[in-house]
């Protein structure tokens, strides 16, 4: 991991296939109750083509960039996104990071933030601002 980061930057991305499994155990550790995630019958009675994957599961995933890109010396200080698009269960998620500003100590950078699945589509856009420990 670099010390220093340039505007344009990516960091590597992260790539997440939710399953079945992981979104009822995201539900329950979550105290989500809402049928969609866990109940397939339900999800597709309700108009999904699947188990659909809980929005602050895209946003931890979009995050992972972040703490495994920059390392245990960053923390996230600042997030916002929006889901555009759902994915579902068996989706293949790739996130990804791009340095959009930095202080000119290098000690507080701006990310976009972006999740597509396998066909290209996205399914979230945001922003996070992270800080350098002292």
């Amino acid at each position: 991991m670099s010390d220093t980061h340039q505007i344009g930057e990516r960091l590597p991305n992260v790539v997440m296939r939710p399953t079945p499994l992981q979104l009822f155990r995201y539900s329950a550790v979550t105290w989500n109750g809402h049928r969609i995630h866990f109940d397939r019958d339900w999800a597709e009675h309700e108009g999904h083509r699947g188990l659909v994957v809980h929005s602050h599961l895209h946003a931890a995933n979009a995050l992972r960039t972040l703490s495994s890109g920059l390392g245990p010396d960053w923390h996230i200080a600042r997030v916002g996104y929006r889901i555009v698009h759902s994915a579902v269960a068996g989706d293949t998620l790739t996130a990804s990071a791009e340095v959009t500003g930095s202080a000119d100590d290098g000690g507080t950078l701006q990310f976009a933030l972006r999740e597509t699945n396998q066909d290209g589509v996205t399914c979230l856009e945001g922003t996070a601002t992270a800080r350098r420990r002292s």
